[in-house]
């Protein structure tokens, strides 16, 4: 059986989405892209880039006088992850009541539902091929 992988937390996700974005980043980078948003400090980024370092989602390599982080795995693949985590913790591991709960959200616009509508379709046209 396989290892679950640790989840990532919102400020960890916030760096890793800066790094995929990138295609590889310094500190320094990571740094000023959160800093558009909100107030955090350069050791906070450099600690949480080195806890993902240890947790395996980036590899640091030397570059010039600093370090150069890149991702070790694919942001889809993260993602993809984090959502399972998400629905096995929250909904018992049945997608069906998050989706109800997303169709029924009323933040959805019509041409989103009428984009998921047509995304279904499409996934069951492929299924039955």
């Amino acid at each position: 059986m396989r290892k679950p992988e640790a989840t990532l937390t919102t400020q960890e996700l916030a760096i890793m989405k800066v790094v995929w974005r990138l295609g590889h980043a310094t500190v320094r980078d990571v740094y000023h892209a959160l800093l558009e948003n909100r107030h955090i400090a350069y050791t906070s980024v450099m600690t949480m880039m080195n806890v993902l370092e240890t947790k395996g989602y980036l590899k640091k390599e030397k570059h010039e006088r600093a370090y150069r982080y890149r991702p070790t795995r694919p942001q889809r693949t993260v993602i993809s992850s984090m959502v399972r985590e998400f629905v096995n913790r929250v909904f018992d591991g049945a997608p069906r009541p998050l989706l109800l709960h997303l169709v029924k959200d009323n933040r959805l616009t019509s041409k989103e539902r009428e984009d998921l509508s047509k995304l279904i379709d499409e996934t069951n046209e492929t299924s039955r091929d």
